[in-house]
């Protein structure tokens, strides 16, 4: 085979759904041994790129070749055995297997050959999923535990190291790959997240190409080489990433200048507290104090095991509390479930909005709706008039990006999934607004409306507790930043302009930052 520059390059790329583009004419190469940043909004037509790539969808026209040679890409199977690797922001796992298993999903585990048709060599199974975990860094997870018992984070890393599985009779070492990684990063911890860069800058090293999709714009600028920008299903730039600037990128994937990351506000506290909790616990939080006034927006920082998301999982009542005391508004609040929880203002709005928030094969109204179809019932019919009108007015009011409600909730982006989860809880108009993560996997434009809405929550009076792996956005919305380590508030800070970010990830990392 001749000697080839790029791993992959496609060209004239388009697709249509029910007639409208989702992909014009779109250009994009990959070279080996390169990070290529693929950037744009929610819908801006990446995922519907990479599908294309992957051969979960065919292409209505199409160029595609791969080092070097044209190729067709039909099938799951076809783009795998072009050496071309996937790595999805969302879970794709089975719970209710261990890692191992996890991990060569797909693939033959290894058997005992003429011993027994058939039977597996858990032993071996282990073994190699062990050597494939060590690969990428990950020492902490036993291949043999089960998949249901791991942390998103963990999750995450399993489903990493399932790209870097090598086949018997696959690919040639001299044949490098492409790896594809849609927000990888989504679910990491940052020291998770340097064990994830330190294997892709090990990959580039060897001439192996990886295509970055990310929202992250810090990770774009340290770890790519190029930075492709698509808009409306088009590629409008591509450029050496040492010539971009986060407000060039910004102007490129919206069309317009953000100013400001973060909408200006009023603060509005009120003198009585909201929410209320005295010496909180359960199974990961450890005597737990803190008071939120009406208007108030408290941020939540800590490391990734911290019992961050258990804090919030406690107070909407979907872990069991083992002590201590809620009060809302003043009185004592037994929130036994989240059902509970809701019918008293207490709103949650998890991480996992696929998995814990969604009803993925439902429409964009009835997930809006879901906690509220008795209220829009008469004579225990839906009012169907009354639920398409309500579900138009949420969906103007979040700046739902869809066709319309209508619209099944599987085929949204991620941040219009989000807007989704977000519309069900502005209309509960909630007194405790407990948000985990809110923007993750968002583009910076639906950031900016998620944004608005929740200092719409915090100016009609809700008290708001916002968990973020993203120092900037606590820093940015926030009145006070808490943070928590091994189930403990360690810091009340204020968030008054002096807060400094490396001040702030000193705190998180405790004694470790010394």
């Amino acid at each position: 085979m001749a000697e080839f520059a790029s791993l992959l390059e496609i060209s004239g790329a388009s697709k249509k759904f029910d007639g409208v583009p989702a992909l014009r004419d779109a250009d994009l190469t990959v070279d080996r041994g390169e990070v290529h940043a693929l950037m744009g909004e929610n819908g801006a037509g990446k995922s519907t790129l990479i599908r294309i790539l992957a051969g979960v969808l065919s292409a209505d026209s199409a160029s595609i070749r791969v080092r070097g040679e044209a190729v067709a890409i039909h099938s799951a199977a076809d783009a795998q055995q072009l050496g071309l690797r996937f790595i999805h922001q969302e879970l794709n796992v089975v719970p209710s297997l261990s890692v191992a298993e996890n991990i060569f999903l797909g693939r033959p585990y290894p058997g005992w050959g003429h011993l027994g048709l058939g039977v597996v060599n858990w032993r071996q199974l282990a073994r190699r999923a062990r050597t494939v975990l060590e690969q990428l860094g990950v020492l902490h997870i036993d291949p043999n535990r089960g998949m249901g018992d791991l942390s998103p984070g963990d999750a995450m890393l399993v489903s990493i190291a399932r790209a870097f599985v090598e086949e018997e009779g696959g690919q040639s070492e001299s044949s490098p790959r492409l790896y594809v990684m849609d927000e990888p990063t989504a679910l990491l911890s940052r020291g998770e997240t340097e064990l994830l860069f330190e294997v892709i800058r090990g990959l580039r090293s060897q001439g192996c190409g990886i295509l970055y999709v990310s929202h992250r714009m810090e990770e774009i600028f340290e770890i790519s080489d190029r930075i492709t920008v698509m808009r409306d299903g088009s590629v409008v730039a591509t450029t050496a990433t040492e010539d971009a600037t986060p407000g060039s990128v910004i102007r490129q994937m919206t069309g317009r200048s953000l100013e400001n990351a973060f909408p200006r506000r009023e603060r509005n506290r009120t003198r009585e507290p909201v929410l209320e909790l005295r010496g909180l616990s359960n199974s990961r939080v450890k005597d737990f104090s803190l008071t939120i006034h009406g208007g108030e927006i408290v941020g939540v920082a800590g490391l990734a095991g911290s019992g961050r998301s258990e804090l919030l999982r406690a107070i909407a009542g979907v872990d069991q509390v083992r002590g201590g005391t809620i009060l809302l508004d003043g009185c004592v609040a037994r929130l036994s479930s989240p059902k509970r929880a809701w019918q008293r203002g207490v709103v949650f709005v998890p991480e996992e909005r696929r998995s814990q928030a969604l009803v993925m094969s439902g429409r964009a109204r009835e997930n809006m709706l879901l906690p509220r179809l008795s209220s829009l019932s008469r004579l225990g019919l839906v009012d169907m008039r009354r639920e398409r009108k309500t579900a138009d007015r949420l969906a103007r009011q979040v700046g739902l990006r869809a066709r319309s409600p209508e619209q099944v909730v599987h085929y949204l982006s991620g941040g219009n999934q989000q807007k989704v989860v977000l519309a069900r809880a502005v209309l509960a108009e909630p007194r405790a607004l407990l948000l985990d993560e809110p923007t993750r996997g968002v583009d910076v434009g639906a950031k900016y409306d998620i944004y608005n809405l929740i200092l719409d929550a915090a100016g009609r009076g809700a008290a708001v507790l916002m968990v973020s792996s993203d120092l900037n956005e606590l820093m940015g919305l926030a009145d006070r930043i808490v943070v928590i380590a091994q189930g403990r508030l360690t810091h009340d800070l204020p968030n008054d302009g002096s807060l400094e970010k490396a001040q702030l990830l000193a705190h998180c990392y405790g004694e470790q930052a010394a």
